[in-house]
């Protein structure tokens, strides 16, 4: 098929030195917000104790497992740093992708860079090789309304990357891009929303599946002319338009077109924080002040409505619970969904009063119209009204590189200490002197 002729060159051919500094400068800060990301959900419970298990694993320990003293077989290493990477929400996306790109790349590209000592050049055009076509792939997906897009195509994305990273041509990156979408788990959105944290090991899983995809064509393995249409067109989407999936093409790069989360909760939420924030730039308003709250929210909002949050997780898939949390701390920021923050009969009873509308015209992708509103009913009989376009962050309305360098060291200094999550930072952004990534590696485990 055409689309992955296209793709599969570009990956093959991808360049640091034909790139061009918006795209490099894109990419660097991509993967130092995925670090942080990893390192910072890292120290949960369940992915300390997941990594002490792969750690105990037999394995040649070629790969580290980001915020812990350990290396481990590459498979392993991608299965744990990715699963942690989503545990808090705190990682990247791409609207015009339909998911978190950088999160099913960066794990197994950083893997597989340590044991083969590749250099921070190979690393970095593999990490733009793997989100480029995992983020057209989504794109071009409509998936199932109940399909989760944390690990769906990101096994091509990882498969892609090492690809890259092992020098293979076009014609074998076509047919890796094939095995790889045969390969994709089928992930649910359920578990986000009830909090089960089976759904942090979505990324996980495709990471791993995506460096079996190399091992599997290195075998010999073949797989499908066209398995993205089979699997996305036929299972797990609604529709596969393969069109779609280069529209633009010869533009910027999706990397360049990404948002980063200025909130520490899922990206649908975060509509409805930016338009209080702006009603609160107008006017200070407390949450003793409001009486009720209405968040008018695209259609999938209706599935994040609940306002009494099970835990930690499905805190951060709770419109109401953010909205609330928000109002009372006066941030979104991790501590605002933590078991500290759900004990807060405050915001417990101001989630109560917030109600959730749909606006079937609402949707991320879109510049031109609102992605959500927002109405304040306060106790003094006033109304205060706001309105949100496209989310602080993304591509169209960015932030600035200090604030995203200031979210990587709030989130990797608790982990690796301040010196060191300093060092990281010089590391990455000048990631193309590293001559070898382990080295950078040697940076992200627990502070000492």
């Amino acid at each position: 098929m055409p689309y992955l002729d296209t793709l599969a060159r570009f990956a093959a051919e991808v360049s640091l030195a034909r790139l061009g500094e918006a795209a490099t400068t894109a990419a660097r800060l991509v993967l130092l917000d995925t670090l942080g990301a990893m390192l910072a959900g890292s120290a949960q419970p369940e992915n300390a104790r997941l990594a002490r298990a792969m750690a105990e694993r037999a394995s040649r320990p070629a790969a580290t497992l980001i915020g812990h003293d350990a290396r481990v077989d590459p498979l392993l290493a991608t299965l744990v740093n990715a699963t942690a990477g989503v545990a808090l929400e705190v990682d990247e996306g791409n609207r015009w992708g339909g998911g978190h790109p950088a999160i099913h790349v960066v794990p197994g590209a950083l893997a597989v860079a340590e044991e083969r000592g590749a250099d921070g050049v190979r690393l970095l055009e593999a990490i733009v090789a793997g989100y480029e076509v995992s983020s057209r792939i989504g794109g071009a997906t409509v998936p199932r309304p109940n399909v989760h897009s944390h690990g769906t195509w990101g096994t091509i994305g990882t498969a892609v990357a090492v690809a890259r990273l092992a020098g293979l041509d076009a014609r074998a990156m076509r047919e890796i891009i094939n095995l790889a979408a045969s390969m994709s788990p089928a992930n649910s959105w359920t578990p986000a929303l009830e909090g089960a944290t089976v759904r942090n090991a979505y990324p996980g899983r495709s990471g791993l599946q995506g460096i079996l995809a190399v091992e599997l064509h290195r075998a010999g393995f073949t797989g499908l002319a066209d398995g993205p249409a089979d699997v996305y067109g036929t299972i797990l989407a609604e529709q596969f338009e393969p069109a779609r999936a280069l529209e633009g093409w010869g533009g910027p790069l999706r990397i360049e077109r990404n948002y980063f989360k200025l909130y520490a909760c899922c990206r649908y939420n975060h509509p409805a924080l930016d338009a209080l924030a702006a009603i609160r730039r107008r006017e200070p308003v407390a949450a003793a002040d409001v009486a009720a709250a209405e968040v008018v929210v695209f259609p999938f909002g209706r599935r994040m409505a609940s306002p009494e949050p099970a835990n930690l997780l499905a805190a951060k898939f709770s419109i109401p619970w953010a909205v609330a949390a928000a109002l009372v701390l006066g941030h979104g920021e991790l501590s605002a969904f933590t078991d500290e923050a759900r004990a807060d009969a405050r915001i417990r009873d101001l989630a109560r009063r917030v109600t959730i509308t749909v606006d079937e015209a609402m949707t991320p992708r879109r510049s031109d119209y609102p992605t959500s509103r927002l109405r304040l009913s306060l106790r003094d009989g006033r109304v205060l009204e706001g309105e949100t376009g496209v989310v602080r962050g993304d591509a169209d309305n960015p932030a600035p590189e200090s604030e995203v360098l200031a979210k990587f060291e709030a989130l990797a200094g608790p982990v690796l200490g301040e010196r060191r999550a300093g060092q990281v930072v010089a590391a990455v952004l000048a990631i193309e002197d590293v001559k070898n990534v382990a080295h950078l590696g040697a940076l992200l485990t627990g502070a000492t």
